[in-house]
């Protein structure tokens, strides 16, 4: 049973954060959500130029800005919880001051916070530093855990990102839905350097590809892509688009050392075929062959799909047997909340 409790959580209201904080009110808790971001300026430009400030320079200046804005939006309740998602914004001074009046203060990070050998990530260098202040820290990298504790962390926890029990639920579409948002193979994410040459391989070697994403624009390789590429896809769309497809592709994030990310666990929960990057944790999550499908190389993936476009029988098998697998892995949003409060 379920001990309700009340919860002051500092994260985006929208996106996976927000879906995070649905999942703490599903399994019964008060949640009261504050958004730092929603202090920084709303003209489309000027947040732009903000964020590669903090991109470059780091948050410490944005801080002292919103600091004040955010304690007096903060409301006058007592908590048995902060939750601070992601933190970027948050300094020690005013995470200090949370814990002057809330005795549990937990951070979850789904990014990879902490500089690897290509990068010093200075946008995190403000909460590496408020990593010492929290009870526990929540990572989604094996990397992070020992990271975590040289920057001076309590308490170390490491779950696997997850999908939204609701937000993430297959739908019942409509013939003209089915039909709008049909593709043979799809990729929903953002432009990376690696992906480029990647995706104009496939488009070489025929794969009937759909990319929807954002800053595809900025690749060397648009000229080519540009013939399969369609808007950003989000919320219910994200979710119809994925349900339409009769095979997803997950690829990986090479600067965050992603060995899975959240479509690891969205792409099978909504019901479609999961062919992903071949990775240590994406077979511990799934049996390839039979719940999922991994690769090593453009030509393989290529290869793959082929037959899996032949024999819809199969296809259909293993993205079912994903689905199921997801489930029972405990790959979903209400899981994962619970088991992080029960190590607080």
């Amino acid at each position: 049973m379920t001990i309700s409790r009340r919860i002051l959580y500092l994260g985006a209201d929208g996106g996976s954060s927000a879906h995070r904080a649905n999942a703490l009110r599903r399994i019964g808790h008060e949640v009261d959500i504050v958004d730092p971001g929603a202090f920084l300026p709303k003209h489309q430009l000027a947040n732009r130029i903000l964020w590669k400030f903090i991109y470059e320079g780091g948050a410490g200046v944005v801080e002292r800005y919103i600091r004040p804005l955010l304690t007096r939006a903060i409301p006058k309740r007592c908590y048995d919880i902060a939750w601070v998602d992601q933190g970027i914004l948050l300094g020690p001074e005013m995470v200090k001051r949370l814990k002057d009046s809330i005795r549990i203060l937990i951070n979850y990070n789904i990014d990879d916070p902490f500089p690897s050998e290509d990068k010093t990530k200075k946008h995190f260098s403000l909460y590496r530093k408020t990593v010492p202040v929290y009870d526990l820290v929540v990572v989604v990298r094996t990397e992070n855990i020992a990271e975590a504790y040289e920057a001076g962390a309590l308490k170390v926890l490491r779950v696997y990102r997850s999908a939204d029990e609701i937000a993430h639920a297959s739908l019942k579409l409509t013939t003209e839905e089915k039909s709008r948002f049909a593709s043979e193979v799809s990729f929903i994410g953002t432009w990376m350097p690696e992906r480029g040459p990647f995706m104009a391989r496939l488009l070489e070697l025929k794969v009937p590809l759909t990319i929807y994403g954002g800053r595809w624009k900025k690749s060397r390789e648009w000229p080519i892509l540009r013939s399969v590429w369609q808007e950003p896809k989000s919320g219910i769309d994200y979710v119809k688009a994925i349900q339409c497809s009769k095979i997803c592709l997950g690829l990986l994030s090479k600067g965050n050392r992603d060995l899975h990310t959240q479509r690891s666990a969205e792409i099978p929960f909504i019901g479609s075929l999961f062919c992903a990057e071949r990775t240590s944790e994406h077979e511990a999550m799934y049996q390839d062959g039979k719940e999922a499908v991994f690769w090593s190389t453009a030509e393989e993936c290529a290869e793959k799909i082929f037959w899996l476009l032949k024999n819809e029988e199969v296809r259909s098998g293993i993205a079912k047997a994903g689905q199921i697998r997801c489930e029972k892995n405990g790959f979903l949003n209400e899981i994962i909340v619970r088991q992080v409060l029960d190590n607080v």
